[in-house]
């Protein structure tokens, strides 16, 4: 167990003080005790290094904004235990920190498992909508669904006090702490960049899971050079929790046979690995086939400069997605012709990447000069999107109340009515959770 400052994570350790390191990462709103079942096993063979998430198991609440932002602060753990090279095993959000350690840290990472894990998970939206819901109404909603995510129905109905403890870990895990890390995984797409993993690889998924399947499996193996490919039947999303002796037989089986040796610091190469042995879970059938299900695009072209410096263009529409939400910039993009083109070219460049872009004011802040810009003029179609672009820029809907009440006192009461009807509307759609 370890104290936690900030730039650091909650840790414990098990197994022999001299054996290799083997380091495990959770799934979103999970705890290391979601690894109990695999840990005996594995101690015997290696040091497992278990850490909790942010304000997850009640370790200090200080959110991570993005994926690089944890990874940074694990290598800082182990930076001060004197690790510097380990295997790692990472279930969802633990592996989307493993594909970070493989991309910027290669040096560090000796072997990698990836466990229902994908290079993009869902849509930017997804999350970000997922982060409206609990800013509204807490955790509760998704600790009540999170059973039907995670398991089979067979497992959450044989398996109650497996069921209950998932509801209760989510439930403790903190609000904010959540919120960042729905962020850091709307930001997350390492799609372009999974030829450049360069450690040995094992892919795992749960058949039967629906929130990152065979499908976004196959895209892992498909991409990464050395990778293997293992489907667990009659699992989920949390396949070390629903069946953990297959897992720890897979692990195993992994790390024993795909740990890459160091970089030679006095040549600055590494010898070459065997290839390893391809885990598989059934003696029953052919090997899985893998059919790579999207190609990777090439590099765009660097923008061109406008008056000496860089187009705002791709920085404005990035910001307008993150703002106003992938399905709604795809719309607009879509609906545009040879007459309107122009005018949605412009809104990008310069409202968005001009203004939005500027580090005067924080979104929030925006967010609220815009809400009060459109009941004064009127716009009550542009203020629906911006209310649901307020919502995901942080503001609650209390605040948002109170920008309409500012509103009507500057504005008029007239305007300020018709603002808070469209708002009830948008809010009640965006903040009530799906059963």
């Amino acid at each position: 167990m370890s104290e936690t400052p900030p730039n650091t994570l909650q840790y414990r350790v098990d197994g022999p003080e001299d054996a290799p390191v083997l380091v495990l990462g959770n799934s979103l709103a999970t705890t290391w005790h979601m690894w109990d079942r695999q840990v005996p096993e594995l101690a015997k063979q290696w040091r497992v290094f278990r850490f909790d998430l942010p304000g997850h198991g009640g370790a200090p609440a200080y959110p991570a904004g993005s994926v690089g932002d944890i990874t940074d602060r694990l290598l800082a753990t182990l930076d001060g235990l004197g690790v510097q090279r380990f295997g790692y095993a990472g279930c969802a959000l633990g592996g989307a920190i493993g594909l970070e350690l493989a991309l910027r840290h290669p040096e560090r990472t000796a072997s990698l498992a990836l466990i229902a894990a994908s290079p993009r998970f869902g849509t930017p939206d997804e999350f970000r909508q997922r982060g409206v819901i609990v800013r509204t109404n807490g955790l509760d909603p998704i600790a009540r669904t999170s059973p039907d995510r995670w398991f089979t129905g067979g497992f959450a109905a044989a398996q109650p006090a497996i069921t209950d403890w998932a509801v209760q870990m989510v439930r403790t895990t903190d609000p904010g702490c959540y919120i960042a890390a729905c962020e850091a995984l709307a930001a997350f797409d390492v799609r372009a960049e999974l030829a450049h993993v360069g450690v040995p690889t094992l892919v795992l998924v749960g058949s039967d899971d629906q929130v990152t399947g065979p499908a976004e499996a196959r895209t892992l193996v498909a991409g990464i050079p050395d990778a293997r490919l293992a489907v667990v039947p009659g699992a989920s999303h949390l396949v070390p929790v629903e069946q953990p002796a297959a897992v720890t037989d897979l692990l195993v089986r992994h790390f024993s046979t795909a740990w890459q040796p160091a970089y030679d610091s006095t040549t600055g190469q590494i010898a070459i690995p065997a290839a390893p042995v391809k885990p598989v879970l059934a003696a029953a059938g052919p090997p899985p086939q893998v059919v790579p299900i999207a190609e990777i695009a090439p590099p765009a072209p660097a923008p061109q400069a406008l008056g000496g410096r860089p187009d705002p263009y791709d920085a404005g529409l990035k910001v307008r997605r993150e703002v106003l939400g992938d399905a709604h910039v795809d719309r607009a993009l879509a609906q545009a012709d040879e007459f309107s083109g122009d005018f949605q070219e412009f809104v990008t460049r310069y409202a968005w990447g001009e203004i939005w872009d500027r580090p005067g004011l924080d979104r929030r802040s925006r967010s609220c000069v815009t809400l009060t810009a459109l009941v004064a003029g009127g716009h009550l179609d542009e203020l629906a999107f911006h209310v649901r672009a307020a919502l995901r820029n942080g503001l609650t809907p209390v605040e948002i109340k109170e920008v309409l009440l500012q509103a009507a006192v500057y504005c008029g009461v007239p305007a300020a009515n018709s603002a808070f009807k469209v708002a009830q509307e948008v809010i009640r759609e965006e903040t009530t959770p799906e059963e």
